[in-house]
């Protein structure tokens, strides 16, 4: 106990003072809600087990914290900076079971310098809700492999649960996992705790299942949808070498240029590496190489593999720590330089630019876009906006919140290709409404009277130049 003490203290003053100065920036965070953020408060206005395309974890927590603070952007992203903290600390616990007190600091003050931290410190996502519960599941294993205990099986289990509830990325754990029993002999855990961890699993995750199953299966329709060439191999999967290329560098950005090339030599030295290296090693690049498939057949997001590395600090760390301390410190001064510009720049989005325009374009402009709409709809005195786009939609939903105004997606054909028109679809209306649409489609219908264009020079919208008309309701539900 002394000796977990003689860690706690000197990490939570070090992440301590890293996430005030995150959560002060963000008060000075000059960036729009991007879509999916957008997306996301807008569940947690109506309390699901589920939505259409993620688990229900992140809404629930966007609500608790928009309860406490009110609905600005600024307390919708708070949670972001907080949870990092508490998986720092989590993994800081790891690092002391697995090593000594320094080891533990270095863990904790590495995780919450990486860049993919930085970044979702700024932008709330699943990935930020999933982690600290993946850390405990982690945490969990390995100590459970040391003493087996009933009750750390069912906290195994019940994280695990939590972190699926965040993010569907969690099976990842699970096929990890599998992958020690085979090959890592020592730290299989035992038959028993590991019924016992899968049972405490699908318990907490059965409300979301059930959901699932009372909503035609939407979030694995959407899964599907984002490994799309499983649908069809035959005629969708490709050899995407460029997408793979893409993928595998852009996680040098994601943990760290130092920490990932190191991640990569250790794994490649596996027949050094002793058991509890090996473990984290297989919690970490099965992740990383499963994704890069998927990238190679279709494409990959750079943050697909994230989970990946909460074993990677663990086992990276120490490793540099023995081996190669200039190279530890030279992680620590990039990732912090990192650290401090990401919270900067977003403080002035329009001010770093790169031919003409903000490099920060996806994340400004979009609450300017919607007050015009919005603006157009009162002028016509119209009380009903319909849309097609998910972006237009997301923030007219958001920055449209006080406003006497319904807003709606267009009808789906078949099954509907995002929450919004699965939720929102607009079903008719006793009076004309303002419909936006891409100026470069056809109007809605020969009723249909254009009454404002937009054109945004720069933001998120430079590109999707809009049309706004105000259109019979039949123009939108007819079939």
């Amino acid at each position: 106990m002394a000796e977990a003490r003689s860690w706690f203290g000197p990490a939570v003053i070090g992440i301590g003072l890293v996430t005030l100065a995150r959560v002060i920036l963000l008060a000075f965070n000059k960036t729009d809600l991007f879509v999916d953020e957008a997306q996301y408060w807008l569940w947690g206005q109506d309390l699901a087990f589920g939505y259409y395309s993620k688990p229900p974890m992140i809404g629930w927590v966007i609500r608790l914290a928009t309860e406490i603070g009110g609905d600005a952007p600024y307390w919708v992203r708070v949670p972001g900076p907080l949870l990092h903290g508490f998986t720092a600390l989590i993994l800081g616990a790891a690092g002391a079971h697995l090593a000594d007190r320094k080891t533990a600091i270095l863990v904790a003050m590495a995780y919450v310098t990486l860049p993919m931290v930085a970044v979702g410190s700024l932008l709330i996502s699943t990935d930020t809700v999933m982690f600290p519960f993946f850390a405990l599941a982690l945490l969990g294993y390995l100590k459970v492999t040391a003493r087996p205990a009933t009750w750390l099986a069912i906290l195994i289990g019940a994280a695990l649960g939590l972190a699926f509830l965040s993010k569907y990325a969690a099976v990842y754990y699970l096929m990890s996992a599998v992958f020690v029993t085979v090959l890592v002999r020592s730290m299989r855990i035992a038959w028993r705790t590991a019924l016992i961890v899968l049972t405490a699993f699908l318990v907490t995750i059965s409300p979301n299942l059930i959901w699932n199953i009372s909503n035609g299966l939407t979030t694995v329709q959407h899964t599907l949808d984002n490994a799309d060439w499983v649908r069809d191999p035959g005629a969708r999967a490709a050899l995407n070498f460029a997408g793979l290329a893409e993928f595998f560098f852009a996680q040098f950005a994601v943990f760290g240029p130092v920490l990932f090339s190191a991640l990569l030599l250790v794994a490649a030295r596996w027949n050094r590496a002793n058991a509890q290296m090996r473990t984290l090693i297989l919690f970490s690049l099965p992740i990383i190489a499963l994704v890069c498939a998927q990238a190679l057949l279709s494409r990959a997001y750079a943050n697909w593999a994230a989970a990946a590395y909460l074993a990677g600090v663990l086992l990276v760390v120490p490793w540099l720590m023995e081996r190669h301390r200039v190279w530890l410190i030279a992680s620590f001064v990039i990732n912090g330089a990192l650290c401090l510009l990401f919270p900067i720049a977003a403080t002035m989005p329009y001010a770093l630019k790169s031919e003409g325009q903000p490099l920060l374009n996806r994340y400004i402009e979009r609450a300017e876009m919607s007050r015009q709409i919005i603006a157009v709809a009162k002028a016509a005195d119209l009380d009903v906006i319909v849309a097609r786009d998910r972006d237009v939609l997301a923030d007219l939903f958001f920055t449209g919140r006080k406003e006497a105004l319904a807003i709606y997606s267009v009808p789906p054909h078949g099954r509907a290709e995002n929450h919004y028109a699965q939720q929102y679809p607009f079903q008719g209306h006793d009076d004309w409404v303002l419909y936006v649409g891409s100026r470069n489609a056809i109007a809605p219908c020969a009723a249909a009277i254009a009454v404002a264009d937009f054109q945004p020079e720069i933001g998120a919208f430079r590109k999707h130049h809009l049309t706004a008309y105000r259109t019979p309701p039949t123009c939108l539900t007819a079939r």
